[in-house]
């Protein structure tokens, strides 16, 4: 039987649904999800393999014109991940509309890209049925597509249709991770991720964009996973708003965090969360070093 395996990166401008629409390709949860932009920070490989074959998802921030250092560096991010891949997936919204800023995304980054190339029209079944066929249409108009395919990432429609398409289309080859391998990122940031996760879910306002989560400390004994996370923000009142009235706020970030990572790790979690001041590191380069950024 030939074997096939290949990259595919998702692309897309922020908050269309890529990161939702990886884990229900792969169908697990490796990217976390929130519906505030600019959820994704880094370039997260999802590795899904069957005995026919391996495809590695690279989820991508969203390809936005940044007003912050931290924006420009997620744009480059997106640059590498669309280099010397075998296929892009271009994520757009059905619901909000496919416009300027997809074709904005398509210009940058399709364009001039060698590889298979597909529009995953995402969101469809917040658009009565009627609406759809104008949404595929604009989205053939971005540029030119091998498949245009509607989706629903937090339904599952379309998605066996859009997996058949693109492993129809990879290389002939062998895998190019070991066999159960889910991931690529390394605990810790997992873990941080799980956490900014929930702050991302609880927090209001511009508050959102200025958190950064770091794991400092992972000791696992036995049963018990303890870890010790510094939430990370740029001003002395998005810490108060962190906090919340007693502590409150952090204690609801820290319940619904420890949730997901005793689901990672297997067992019982033990988490300390605290909460510092980095002036505008959105704005600073060490900073962002530091933060891994």
């Amino acid at each position: 039987m030939t074997f096939r395996s290949g990259i595919v990166a998702v692309v897309g401008r922020p908050n269309t649904g890529k990161s939702t629409l990886v884990n229900a390709l792969v169908g697990r949860k490796v990217a976390i999800v929130s519906d505030k932009p600019q959820t994704t920070r880094s370039r997260i490989h999802a590795i899904l393999s069957t005995d026919a074959y391996q495809i590695v998802f690279s989820d991508t921030p969203g390809f936005h014109k940044p007003r912050t250092l931290l924006g420009s560096r997620l744009n480059a991010l997106v640059g590498d991940a669309v280099e010397g891949v075998d296929a892009i997936v271009l994520v757009v919204d059905a619901a909000s509309g496919v416009g300027r800023g997809d074709r904005f995304v398509y210009d940058r980054q399709l364009a001039n890209a060698s590889g298979v190339r597909v529009c995953a029209v995402n969101k469809v079944d917040a658009i009565g049925h009627h609406a759809l066929v104008p949404q595929l249409a604009a989205a053939g108009e971005l540029g030119m597509f091998d498949e245009i395919v509607p989706v629903s990432a937090e339904r599952g429609d379309g998605i066996g249709t859009l997996l058949e398409l693109l492993v129809a289309r990879l290389p002939e080859g062998p895998p190019l991770y070991p066999p159960g391998e889910e991931t690529d990122q390394p605990l810790e940031t997992r873990l941080a991720e799980l956490v900014r996760e929930q702050a991302l879910a609880v927090t209001r306002e511009e508050v959102p964009h200025s958190i950064a989560v770091v794991v400092e400390e992972l000791e696992r004994e036995d049963d018990l996973t303890r870890v010790t996370a510094t939430l990370v923000v740029e001003r002395d009142s998005q810490k108060g708003i962190v906090i919340g009235k007693g502590g409150a706020t952090l204690k609801a970030i820290g319940s619904a965090a420890r949730g997901g990572m005793e689901q990672l790790l297997g067992t019982r979690v033990f988490l300390d969360l605290r909460v510092k001041v980095v002036k505008e590191w959105q704005r600073d380069p060490k900073a962002m070093d530091r933060l891994g950024l």
